[in-house]
């Protein structure tokens, strides 16, 4: 590690499994101090910390729905109060609908807690997160998770594809509006073999096979292969960079400029 995020403070939200407590790690092994949201995996959250912690890095659990306003502004009061400042925000959270298998099992429930959670509350943190990094620093860095399912969609769950590509268009829409001293960038993975993906049914009956068969790198990635590219956006190594959309997904897509 070249220590890119030392004597900074970054929230991660999701932070207390998978992918979000890698990039909590690695943003830690960077040199940062870590905020770890969760909602309701605080036995995970606080295991992700004490990671941190071993690292030499201090670290605080917080806790809220990021679909709800009012959390999230009690979320960033207490994150700017315990620290004094924020300077990554990495909206990692997100509902992949992972139990529909198909869009015929799509249901008026399923759409709201997807488009609740992928957009609003990416919204709503990068919104009073990047509010205060504007107003009170001048500085900072945003990474949206965004999905390669941006560029085919799916057909298992249209309500996801919709999500994520809305997730573009407000990191385009934040980073005309914290400019020029808040970055805001999305990054889009491919599959990335988390413990929930390796258990949909469709990734044991053939699905994950067929991902890899059209994947130029021919593999698949775990969780901790796809945090440098959001340590990349995170850090002053990408300081000419904002607005953006960066694929990781092993040339699956391959999109044209």
């Amino acid at each position: 590690m070249s220590n890119r995020l030392e004597g900074r403070v970054a929230i991660v939200t999701g932070a207390g499994t998978g992918f979000g407590a890698a990039i909590a790690e690695a943003c830690a092994a960077e040199g940062a101090d870590v905020l770890v949201h969760y909602r309701s995996s605080a036995v995970g959250a606080e295991a992700t910390a004490d990671r941190i912690r071993e690292l030499g890095r201090r670290a605080e659990t917080i806790q809220g729905d990021i679909s709800v306003w009012e959390d999230v502004q009690r979320m960033a009061e207490q994150s700017f109060s315990t620290f004094g400042r924020v300077d990554v925000l990495i909206n990692n959270v997100g509902d992949m609908a992972v139990s529909q298998m198909s869009w015929r099992e799509m249901t008026p429930e399923s759409i709201d807690h997807t488009l609740a959670v992928d957009i609003k509350g990416t919204m709503l943190m990068t919104h009073e997160f990047g509010r205060r990094m504007l107003d009170d620093q001048q500085s900072g860095a945003i990474v949206n998770i965004g999905s390669r399912v941006v560029v085919e969609g799916s057909p298992r769950a249209p309500q996801y594809a919709a999500a994520k590509y809305a997730i573009i268009g407000i990191s385009k829409s934040y980073a005309h509006a914290l400019a020029p001293h808040v970055r805001v960038n999305t990054l889009g993975p491919g599959f990335i073999e988390s413990e929930a993906l390796l258990n949909r049914e469709d990734w044991k009956t053939g699905r994950r096979e067929a991902v890899l068969a059209h994947t130029p790198l021919q593999r698949l990635p775990k969780p901790a292969d796809v945090v440098p590219p959001v340590l990349f956006l995170a850090s002053d190594d990408s300081r000419h960079i904002t607005g953006a959309f960066l694929l990781c997904d092993g040339g699956h897509s391959m999109v044209g400029a």
